[in-house]
């Protein structure tokens, strides 16, 4: 009330109603506009231990059966590149395959076909097994990323979990030989391009392994034949 003094901070001070009004301002005005406790506050005391954030999803679970694993690789929301109607070109082969052909993400021609290696490079894959004693039914043939995006490139976080999965595919499919066929798989895999892996034996996941040019590249450059030819040979040689 107006003309009546309101005692503030102590008994020996006394302001007026037009300064009490004043001071409850300043003290809104910097947020302080609640009672929070009455009882001294130990600001010195350590605050206790952040709770752990609980993931809004858990991470799925791969499979550990080759045939689980497909399935999986048809439907996962969490692959690289993955995005509602994307079109997924899948796996086909037998398991413990004569040899593993794992070529770079599916072309329109791949898609169109319907396989990791479609149309006149699909003939010409067929071609080269040929040449080795095998049919294209002993061969397992698998995209680095099975997600048709065409004008996408794969950025170096997405080809290095292509390349983790590639890995798991490997695992599972346990093919007696694998052919990395072009730049992309074998960065991914072997962490080198085409131009240092090839005319090398590797080991991934335990089993022998050659890089080659994608058959794309050798219908487009035919020259390119007998170098594959040698890569090929080196993939069958016996193991020492």
């Amino acid at each position: 009330m107006a003309g009546e003094n309101h005692r503030v901070g102590g008994d020996l001070d006394t302001i007026g109603a037009a300064e009490a009004r004043s001071v409850l301002a300043w003290w809104v005005e910097a947020g302080v506009d609640v009672a929070l406790q009455e009882q001294p506050r130990n600001w010195l005391k350590p605050a206790p231990p952040a709770k752990p954030v609980v993931a809004e999803a858990a991470a799925e679970a791969v499979p550990d059966t080759l045939a689980e694993f497909r399935d999986w690789l048809g439907s996962s929301a969490q692959m690289p590149m993955a995005r509602p109607g994307a079109r997924r070109i899948l796996p086909h082969g037998p398991e413990q395959a004569a040899v593993m052909l794992l070529s770079e993400a599916p072309s329109v021609e791949d898609a169109a076909a319907g396989q990791p290696i479609g149309g006149d490079c699909w003939l010409l894959t067929e071609r080269m097994l040929k040449a080795i004693g095998l049919t294209a039914d002993e061969a397992y043939s698998a995209s680095l990323s099975c997600i048709h995006s065409p004008g996408a490139r794969l950025d170096e976080k997405a080809r290095a979990a292509c390349g983790e999965i590639a890995r798991r595919h490997i695992r599972l499919a346990r093919p007696q030989r694998l052919l990395l066929l072009g730049d992309g798989p074998c960065i991914a895999v072997l962490g080198k391009r085409l131009v240092e892996a090839r005319g090398h034996v590797h080991k991934v996941e335990g089993v022998r392994t050659v890089a080659t040019f994608h058959p794309r590249h050798l219908i487009n450059r035919p020259l390119d034949k007998s170098l594959a030819w040698k890569d090929l040979l080196l993939l069958m040689e016996a193991e020492s």
